[in-house]
């Protein structure tokens, strides 16, 4: 079972609050920090050990800079990503390009940062060969299909339009082998937000196997296994925190049993996991702005799915804390809302909790992956400031609310006056 203990008292909040209105996402660098250094102690014993933060999960530069100082490279899959990765000081083989259906020019921004680009389709061999030119180096998406199972977030493999199939990975490697590619990598992603470990230790026996064959058959090295991310995070509080020792380990004797058995070492491990970094130190502060009750009791909130969807998008659950009422005992039901035009937009449904009343501050737990990335402007709702809690229990703005004149912003209302 986790601790849903809060890094921050109301009176912290109430300061931030004072220049910062909510809604508000708030991140812990301490804790954030930390955990990096849990994941990187834990891996030092698989080879070449590298984590690459999926930027999508937090794409803010103030948070990669501080996983960059941790050794972390960046998982990019668009051109603003990597934008954000170069302005970051990522840049070379600390990138690791992985998008989908991708356009020309961010290929050709990827080979020109010198990342490790991770096509996604077999027919994308003959596409960043003629759009930015074969690099040296080049890692393919494996899609296993019936031999592994996903979960609900990405799907059934099957049915998911990633990577290349079995067969196409041996045309592919094949191919770039007969057009000067030198250096090879092998990737997977299947799953995501998964809490079991052995789920990542069996990923790896299928990669390393594969590895194997592809070597063999091929006669092609291998400089890396990227064994993707996905690794969960206990958005419950009966749920218990992913060991990274124990998938660490269990890589570590498949690496022994399929990779060093067959001559095939050295071989460099990665992950690109964002979730588990970040996930669990980030909060969303919401203040109460007015009860409801009708056929239910409502507490409506100044935020809104706009500043965290997954609850509307996929029914996920996220812990909620009404500051200053810790200990109080969880006696009131209800739904808590935000004010967008869709009955959807609830953080919590049939949530046991103290009484809550209006101007009461909320915290919305493990908000710091998903969460502010997936903002969007429907109802022409504004995206929210992100703030920094230091380690020193100082805080600094990392990102500023947006403001109406930067919802306009991109409409000509100067034309609207001539037009007839």
């Amino acid at each position: 079972m986790v601790s849903k203990e809060l890094p921050f008292t109301k009176e912290k909040i109430t300061e931030i609050i004072a220049d910062h209105p909510t809604p508000f996402h708030v991140y812990d660098e301490k804790n954030i920090i930390a955990n990096a250094r849990r994941m990187k102690e834990a891996f030092s014993i698989v080879n070449g050990f590298k984590e690459y933060f999926a930027v999508k999960a937090l794409p803010n530069p103030y948070i990669m800079k501080i996983l960059k100082k941790e050794g972390f490279g960046a998982d990019c899959s668009s051109l603003p990503e990597l934008v954000l990765a170069e302005r970051t000081g990522i840049i070379g083989e600390d990138i690791m390009f992985s998008s989908n259906d991708t356009p020309a020019e961010e290929f050709v921004k990827a080979k020109e940062l010198g990342a490790i680009i991770n096509l996604d389709d077999i027919s994308h061999i003959k596409f960043l060969e003629e759009t930015a030119g074969l690099p040296e180096i080049v890692c393919c998406r494996y899609n296993p299909g019936p031999l592994k199972e996903g979960n609900t977030i990405i799907g059934n493999p099957e049915e998911a339009k990633y990577g290349f199939t079995r067969e196409q990975l041996f045309e592919g490697y094949r191919l770039m082998k007969e057009k000067g590619v030198k250096r090879f990598g092998l990737h997977t992603m299947v799953a995501s937000n998964e809490l079991e470990s052995s789920y990542f230790i069996e990923t790896a026996r299928i990669l390393f196997d594969l590895v194997a064959e592809l070597s063999d058959e091929l006669d092609i090295t291998f400089d890396f296994v990227n064994l993707g991310g996905g690794i969960g995070i206990p958005y419950r509080p009966e749920q218990e925190q992913v060991p990274y020792d124990v998938i660490a380990k269990g890589v570590k004797e498949a690496y022994d049993e399929h990779i060093v058995a067959n001559d095939l070492h050295p071989l460099n491990i990665y992950l690109e996991c964002g979730r588990v970094i970040a996930g669990p130190y980030g909060y969303l502060i919401t203040t109460v702005r007015h009860l409801k009750h009708i056929y239910k009791d409502y507490v409506g909130t100044d935020a809104c799915m706009a500043n965290l969807m997954r609850p509307g998008l996929y029914g996920a659950y996220h812990h909620i804390t009404v500051l200053g009422k810790e200990n109080e005992k969880n006696t009131n039901l209800y739904d808590v809302t935000g004010s967008l035009c869709e009955n959807n937009d609830k953080f919590a449904i049939d949530r046991m909790l103290p009484e809550v009343e209006s101007g009461d501050i909320l915290a919305i737990h493990d908000s710091g992956a998903h969460g502010h990335a997936m903002g969007f402007n429907y109802n022409g709702k504004l995206r929210s400031a992100e703030i920094l809690l230091r380690n020193d229990g100082s805080f600094v703005q990392i990102r500023r609310a947006e403001t109406i004149e930067d919802h306009f912003a991109t409409l000509d209302l100067e034309g609207l006056d001539k037009f007839e």
